[in-house]
């Protein structure tokens, strides 16, 4: 078996419009496709040996064991590969449970798709999944187990952290979108100029002085100590001559702490003597030069979370510890301890492991215990000096148990501090008397508290700590998506796109569009080139100031890796016709229709899809929408729009010279086609065609009609709004338009227009791509024959795996089948075709550029036409 490909889809796709997370893995089974698994011997056998619990793959069947059903039955490799690579996901601990294999129309190759919940790890599991399958067809041994540990190992390098986390998951179930803003945990949440971004639990709105005074531990207990609030008593030490100033002030026993720590880490409680001091302060330094002294003060270590100046949940905190059974070694204890299925590396279960490091033997040694001892029974051993989840510490829920007055204090510490998320370390016999009572104080005000030992405590009730920080983000009312208009289609994309972002920024939006010729922001280009896959999406709906974004949605993008959004208010297919056929198992216009649909079955419930009436593969897409449709046609008298006006669906139809919607029988006349500079004073009908799709989607947003004609009439066309689309460039014996062309259907369209252009000769510079079928290559010769008096070949350009002869050639073969003559020369070069088309152009001469390369073509015309100017000029 050969992998051929593997990529990840991240949004919405041609497999699933709900499932956004998909691997999709090319896959040549080469000789095993003439082997289904009924015919390789054990392998059934093999297959349940190795993964028992594939028992729960229940498959076609629809039963418990229905895949090793289909397996006995017989079924192909990619099949098999699918399943096991969903399996060891989950044996890993990524329980993910989604897949399909399709073969292609290529035999014995196939496309292996299956869900993921870590892109790494998924990508993995595809390449794993097909070794093991070989092993499994051979007989021969596998390490399962390396697998599944180099999984946990990519997830644990990946994966959101447990805070972080839950955040996400209470985005995404309020059906917030969220974005990851690099591999870190940056996130952001909502669209555009209504997003938040956090970052493990600090922020968009988290004073940075706040940040500041949480972290400078001095500074934070002069604060609480200013605002009468009870605090250890203690100083900042530099040296021993402090220290022993200190000790002297406080007394023993003291805890001793690096000013800038966190996570317990430097730190050491209940030191009684100097020796031990000194060492304590030793270890301290290793993390901060300032090290904190104070008092150590007998009690338990509480955790009280205050999220926007509530109290949310309060935990108590117990430091890793064994307990003595009297046989077994503190090693031993730990070792059985770490075999808690709740415990694993990192933050990768609800509990750490316990590891033993230098806090460990410090505390051991005050025991004159070792790992080796064995504790008696019932024994208590603490093997950590700070009771953090992060060294293996629990977490017992105390929220209820709170008194009112500690949760006064707590809530005004929030507010002395400054946090919105903060986390208030205590120490106290109990949270069920006043602190102030039981002689408790507070330790510790944090920034950026972990939220584990909130949402799973060892004990005691869970608490959605993430929801209150999601109600002080979005609170009621606030929105979290911008406006979302997806344009799709085989031509008129870019074109539809540009004029509906003129529209939308006429009624006052800052808008952010994308496009094939660059991303823009506010009508500022952002950067340039091909820019309509999810990457680009994913930028503009990341800019804070854009409040409405257009979006131009091309098969390539979705193929390669699913839409950039999760859903979208319009979403417009311009039509579905013959381009870029036979490429990633795209061969008819059904397998485009269906790579288009993607982007209209993204459309929300409540919104709109835009439909060309005159398109049969959009009248099927029509029939699998749950969303509202509307349509649009050059021809009112379509019996397909007359069916639809007694519907009472809403269309957009050109009659009697005008845009116009159309409701039942009912009619608002929008603009008159001639008024629309882009329509070329009605003479292009598939700029038309452009401008009856705009104007619907426009107006089923809430555009008034008299905004949208104002629009439509303002939108001039040319190469600062439209470049590459019938760009006109007048010369004063002879004009030359370039146009972005370059599939029969485009053509077609140009060949419409040029039966209104009235010229001596007309003259075509025309190429081929090579990745398109050859058919299409040849009717693109046979229209050109019909439209042109001269026809100059270039091709120096996306030849796309074929020489340029043999594009040549189709082209020539197309031009053959014209009912007239037309001459005809090669000039390879397109720079040198456009000059010389100029050069020897005469009186009324019409020159069209159809260019695949927009940029180049517009700039040698634009040169030229200076020239003479200048000339003209002098």
């Amino acid at each position: 078996m050969k992998i051929l490909k593997v990529q990840a889809l991240r949004g919405p796709n041609i497999w699933s419009v709900n499932r956004k997370k998909l691997i999709q893995m090319r896959i040549d089974l080469e000789e095993l496709e003439q082997s289904p698994t009924n015919k390789i011997d054990g392998f059934r056998e093999r297959l349940e040996a190795m993964f028992p619990t594939m028992i729960e793959h229940r498959c076609s069947e629809g039963v418990r064991g229905g895949f090793f059903s289909r397996v006995e039955q017989g079924t192909w490799m990619g099949h098999v590969i699918e399943h096991i690579a969903l399996e060891i996901q989950t044996l890993a601990g990524m329980e993910t449970g989604f897949g399909r294999t399709r073969e292609t129309k290529t035999p014995g190759i196939y496309n292996v798709v299956f869900s993921y919940s870590e892109e790494n790890v998924g990508v993995y599991a595809a390449e794993r999944a097909v070794a093991i399958a070989e092993a499994l067809i051979s007989g021969s041994g596998y390490d399962l187990d390396a697998d599944i540990r180099k999984m946990r190992e990519i997830r644990e390098e990946v994966r959101l952290g447990p805070s972080t986390g839950s955040l996400v998951e209470e985005a995404v179930a309020r059906d917030i979108p969220w974005i990851r803003m690099g591999t870190n945990s940056l996130i952001q949440l909502g669209y555009g100029v209504n997003q938040m971004r956090f970052q493990a639990t600090i922020t968009c709105k988290t004073s940075n002085i706040a940040v500041d005074i949480a972290c400078n531990k001095e500074e934070t207990k002069r604060m609480l100590q200013m605002a009468s609030i009870p605090v250890a008593s203690g100083d900042i030490c530099i040296d021993e001559e402090d220290l022993d100033a200190t000790i002297k002030k406080i007394g023993y026993p003291i805890v001793l702490k690096p000013l800038d720590g966190n996570h317990g880490k430097g730190a050491s409680i209940n030191v009684k003597n100097r020796e031990d001091a000194i060492s304590g302060m030793a270890y301290a330094k290793k993390y901060g030069r300032k090290v904190i002294v104070e008092k150590f003060i007998t009690g338990y270590d509480f955790r009280v979370l205050v999220i926007n100046n509530k109290m949310v949940a309060a935990a108590k905190r117990v430091p890793a510890n064994v307990k003595g059974n009297g046989t077994d070694t503190i090693q031993q204890l730990i070792e059985t301890t770490n075999l808690d299925p709740r415990r694993g590396y990192g933050h990768e279960k609800n509990l750490t492991q316990i590891d033993v490091d230098r806090d460990t033997l410090d505390l051991l040694e005050k025991l004159n215990y070792t790992v080796d001892t064995i504790p008696a029974k019932d024994e208590i051993v603490y093997l950590k000096s700070t009771a953090n989840l992060s060294t293996g510490g629990t977490s017992i829920d105390v929220t209820d148990m709170m008194h009112p007055e500690n949760i006064f204090i707590c809530e005004r510490i929030s507010r002395v501090i400054g946090l919105d998320i903060c986390g208030i370390d205590i120490m106290a016999e109990n949270l069920t008397q006043p602190i102030k009572e039981n002689g408790g104080v507070i330790l510790e005000v944090n920034a950026a508290p972990g939220f584990r030992m909130h949402l799973d405590p060892s004990e005691g009730l869970p608490r959605n700590v993430a929801s209150p920080v999601l109600d002080m983000l979005y609170p009621p009312g606030k929105p979290c998506r911008i406006p979302i208009i997806a344009v799709t289609g085989t031509n008129g994309k870019t074109t539809t796109t540009r004029l509906l972002a003129h529209i939308v920024k006429n009624n006052g939006f800052k808008v952010g569009f994308t496009t094939s010729d660059g991303i823009y922001i506010q009508n500022h280009m952002m950067e340039k080139g091909d820019n309509t896959g999810p990457i680009s999406t994913e930028y503009v709906l990341k800019d804070p100031t854009v409040e409405f974004a257009v979006l131009e949605t091309a098969r390539g993008g979705i193929l390669r890796a699913g839409l950039g959004f999760s859903r979208c208010d319009i979403a417009v297919i311009t039509n579905i016709q013959e381009d870029h056929l036979g490429l990633n198992d795209i061969d008819s216009l059904e397998d485009l229709a269906r790579v288009k649909s993607t982007v209209v079955k993204s459309v929300k419930k409540d919104g709109w899809a835009v439909l060309n009436a005159e398109d049969e593969y959009c009248m099927k897409i029509a029939s699998e929408l749950d969303c509202n449709v509307a349509y649009f046609s050059l021809n009112e008298d379509n019996p397909v729009v007359q069916k639809l006006c007694k519907e009472g669906k809403t269309v957009a139809v050109y009659e009697n010279g005008y845009i116009t919607i159309k409701k039942g029988e009912w009619k608002i006349r929008v603009e008159r086609a001639t008024h629309v500079p882009l329509t070329f004073n009605g003479k292009a009908k598939f700029m038309i065609a452009n401008v009856l799709a705009a104007t619907l989607a426009s107006y089923l947003w809430g555009f008034k009609t008299e905004d949208i004609s104002l629009s439509l009439q303002t939108f001039i066309p040319g190469v600062a709004q439209t470049p590459g689309r019938m760009n006109i460039f007048e010369f004063r014996k002879f004009k030359v338009m370039i146009d972005f062309a370059h599939n029969p259907d485009g053509y077609r369209g140009i060949e419409e227009y040029l039966h209104s252009v009235d010229a001596v000769k007309k003259i075509g510079i025309i190429a081929g791509v090579g990745d398109r079928r050859d058919q299409d290559i040849r009717e693109c010769g046979l229209i050109a024959a019909r439209m042109f008096d001269h026809i100059i070949i270039r091709q120096e350009k996306h030849l796309r795996g074929r020489t340029e002869e043999e594009i040549i050639n189709l082209i020539l073969e197309g031009i053959g089948q014209a009912d007239k003559k037309v001459t005809y020369e090669i000039i390879p070069k397109e720079t040198e075709a456009i000059k010389h088309a100029i050069d020897t152009a005469h009186d009324g001469t019409f020159i069209t550029a159809l260019s695949d390369v927009v940029t180049n073509a517009i700039e040698i015309v634009q040169q030229y036409l200076d020239k003479e100017n200048e000339a003209g000029v002098v």
